[in-house]
């Protein structure tokens, strides 16, 4: 294990929104990445019933709001009718594009297939002007972002790791890798280094896995309290 490089800059990642501040994916967790002077905050995008997206990360609303059901089968007005936390509903991408704009960057989890090119789109037409990065364990997924935005900067993420995923992300014109913190290794940070690939590490929480993240040379860590790295 090598030190951490003197002056290197490690990019603090609010985790849906800072989610250990505040509800995940709500307006006020991500007010509150901001307060934390991240310089990212990830959020998880969904398809409602109406073709709406909204910010909800699982299938279900049921761990995470006051109501029942799947999101897909949710209309715009149902999930408005929801409280996330704190008297707050879901909000919608563009409410989240709006909040962030000129403030942060938005890590954008593509968690369906079927979302790239209106993300793509509605991304564009917002105007926002901050750093976008699109992710998904999708490998698909991210293929028709590229299509979409041919200059998006995307990252593939992995649970379990492919026998090469440097050959994976490069094969899909990725720019980021993400990492379930559990396989990160030094090795295979320099392996991806070598590809040119920014490195993220996730979800790390307590204060020795995000040391331990910073001596293996990651580029940024995603934390539910990114006030701790």
């Amino acid at each position: 294990m090598t030190k951490e490089s003197p002056g290197r800059t490690i990019l603090r990642i609010g985790h849906r929104g800072a989610c250990g501040h505040a509800p995940e994916n709500t307006l006020a967790s991500i007010e509150r990445a901001i307060a934390l002077r991240c310089a990212f905050t990830e959020v998880d995008v969904r398809r409602t019933s109406d073709d709406e997206l909204v910010l909800l990360h699982d299938k279900r609303v049921n761990r995470t709001t006051n109501g029942r059901g799947r999101v897909a089968e949710l209309t715009l007005p149902d999930i408005r009718t929801l409280d996330a936390g704190g008297g707050q509903s879901p909000p919608t991408l563009d409410d989240v594009l709006n909040a962030a704009s000129g403030r942060i960057g938005l890590i954008l989890e593509l968690k369906t297939g079927g979302l790239a090119y209106d993300v793509c789109a509605i991304v564009r037409a917002s105007g926002f002007n901050q750093p976008v990065i699109y992710a998904s364990f999708l490998q698909e997924e991210l293929q028709h972002v590229r299509r979409a935005n041919p200059d998006a900067q995307t990252m593939i993420l992995f649970t379990r790791l492919p026998t090469n995923p440097g050959a994976v992300a490069v094969g899909l014109h990725a720019t980021h890798v993400g990492l379930r913190l559990n396989t990160v290794t030094e090795p295979l940070v320099t392996v991806l280094h070598n590809e040119r690939l920014i490195v993220f590490a996730y979800t790390a929480n307590q204060p020795a896995e995000i040391s331990k993240m910073k001596m293996l040379g990651v580029d940024g860590i995603i934390s539910d309290f990114p006030d701790l790295v």
